[in-house]
């Protein structure tokens, strides 16, 4: 009897579970059996790693296989075990020594030639692999620099099975050419030792445009009203709703809200790159998001496409794609009513529970959300209800496929009215820059971050209330005003809490230590769309 062991992780969600590949060779009929838990596309590696094994130029043992996958009790999934079943096997028929791949961790897919293709999920294996104390890693050469990410890991990136044999066996290196991946770089070396601490740069990530085509804010004419509710939000992380006829500019405010948003740091970056590896939509050469992702999903998406699922253990959804970022919802009446009312849990905890027969899973969803809405099916309703063709019923209807307990949530509901005709031509000024807005976001950010110092949180939108209104008081008699509207029943009281934590960012915009009776007065605005009196630029001029 001969046997070996090799690792590799199982991803649950964005979380992996390190696994022992243990392959054992006796005497009898030849067969290869794989145990463990495995799913479809795991039990097919048998055939990838025979086919791999005998066209990289290794022999096939002609005993009986038994491949285990444990812990068992873990469901298993994908092509990424292929690399770590091949070593294995190849260790238990002693072509290459067992001890030299006990405690190497390997994640990869093995095409029937014998070249080591990419998976999903790298950073979040090798994440678990270095908390499980593991220290060497083999990968992929195109997710190398992914797994380089994770600080003290050695990562050593292959193109092939052969050269990974002859790296163990200590033999000469065989050349390989690059695999062509489109958009995928050739500068990683067979056999290159990566240290983890490397690899310190990112990339922007703030919407569909690059760094240098990002649109400014500066194009968007008028609206002062929005443009002040967008700061708000970006410098607190308040979800916003904005309710207009077409062609007044909701989405092109949103493609610009990215840009105002301070840079993730160096642990937000990484949590967003994990939640996108296991999606498989890093962009290639470019292991690490340093920006606010941008998520926009279609009218006609699923629940489950928005708060994750899919087939066997749950894959992640539009709100853990838009993690640390913008969840932006056009036409959000369009939506089905089942998929938006899933979006309350997450909004409130930052996270989302899958539970389907497979297991249940937590991802993160830790997001800023932004609706946008036409008043009406047409478009054209307003208060005195000129040019709109839709009747009462129709408009209560769409109106109604936005919940109350979602609005709830949602602390800037703010009227985008047409755009002018002298803002239109240039004839009312040009607003204020994407630079200058993110830099007094920035700032509102760091005052907001100093002040929360010690505590789990670090925007305003993040502040429990019992804390609002204990340790971070307002200004004396400052909330009279959000008081009287509690009373009247136009505030719940989460809507008071979400008032008091608007009025927190509009005072850390102007600079102040604590919001005053002004600030509240934004705040409630802000929310119910009554003017109350306070000059509405006074918490971002």
């Amino acid at each position: 009897m001969a046997f070996a062991r090799a690792c590799s992780v199982a991803l649950v969600g964005v979380e992996g579970v390190v696994v022992e590949v243990q392959a054992d060779l006796e005497a009898g009929v030849a067969a290869f059996t794989l145990v463990g838990l495995p799913d479809k596309s795991l039990v097919e590696s048998r055939d990838r790693v025979r086919a791999a094994v005998v066209n990289s130029g290794a022999e096939w043992p002609q005993k009986k296989l038994t491949v285990g996958l444990s812990p068992a009790s873990v469901p298993k999934g994908g092509s990424g075990f292929d690399l770590a079943v091949a070593c294995a096997v190849l260790g238990a028929a002693e072509r290459i020594d067992p001890a030299s791949i006990a405690d190497v961790v390997m994640i990869g897919e093995l095409g029937l030639d014998g070249r080591v293709r990419p998976v999903r999920g790298v950073l979040p294996a090798v994440l678990a692999a270095a908390e499980a104390g593991y220290r060497q890693v083999v990968v992929p050469e195109q997710t190398a620099g992914e797994a380089a990410l994770v600080p003290g890991v050695s990562v050593l990136g292959v193109r092939s099975l052969r050269q990974l044999i002859a790296v163990l066996c200590d033999e000469p290196v065989p050349e390989e050419t690059a695999a062509h991946d489109e958009g995928r770089p050739d500068t990683m070396l067979a056999g290159l030792m990566v240290p983890g601490a490397g690899m310190g740069t990112g990339i922007a990530r703030g919407g569909a445009q690059g760094e240098g085509s990002r649109p400014d804010l500066a194009d968007v004419a008028g609206q002062e009203r929005p443009r002040m509710a967008l700061e708000v939000a970006a410098a607190g992380g308040h979800h916003i709703l904005l309710s207009g006829p077409p062609g007044a500019g909701k989405t092109m405010l949103a493609e610009r809200l990215p840009a105002i948003l301070p840079p993730l740091t160096r642990h937000e970056s990484l949590e967003v790159t994990a939640v996108h590896s296991v999606a498989g939509i890093l962009p290639p050469g470019e292991p690490l998001v340093s920006r606010p992702p941008y998520c926009a999903p279609h009218h006609s998406a699923t629940m489950q496409s928005l708060v994750g699922g899919g087939n066997g253990l749950p894959r992640p959804g539009a709100v853990s794609l838009a993690h640390r970022g913008i969840l932006f919802l056009d036409e959000a009446p369009e939506f089905s009513v089942k998929a938006l009312d899933a979006l309350r849990q997450p909004l409130e905890s930052g996270h989302v529970v899958v539970a389907r027969s497979a297991g249940v899973v937590r991802l993160p969803a830790r997001f800023l959300m932004m609706l946008a809405a036409n008043p009406c099916p047409c478009g054209r309703h307003t208060l005195s209800g000129a040019g709109c063709e839709c009747p009462p019923s129709a408009v209560r209807r769409y109106q109604a496929r936005l919940s109350g307990p979602l609005l709830d949530r949602v602390d800037l509901r703010v009227t985008v009215d047409p755009v002018r005709r002298e803002d239109l031509m240039g004839r009312g000024g040009r607003g204020e820059s994407t630079e200058t807005v993110a830099a007094r976001v920035l700032r509102a950010r760091a005052r907001a971050a100093e002040r929360l110092a010690g505590t789990p949180w670090t925007t305003n939108s993040e502040v429990p209330g019992h804390e609002l209104r204990t340790r971070l008081g307002a200004a004396p008699g400052a909330l009279m005003a959000a008081e009287r509207d509690m009373e009247r029943g136009m505030l719940t009281a989460r809507g008071l809490d979400r008032v008091l934590r608007v009025a927190w960012t509009v005072a850390d915009l102007r600079g102040a230590d604590r919001p005053d009776a002004s600030d509240i007065g934004v705040a409630l605005e802000l929310r119910t769309g009554i003017p109350r009196g306070a000059p509405m630029g006074a918490g971002a001029s």
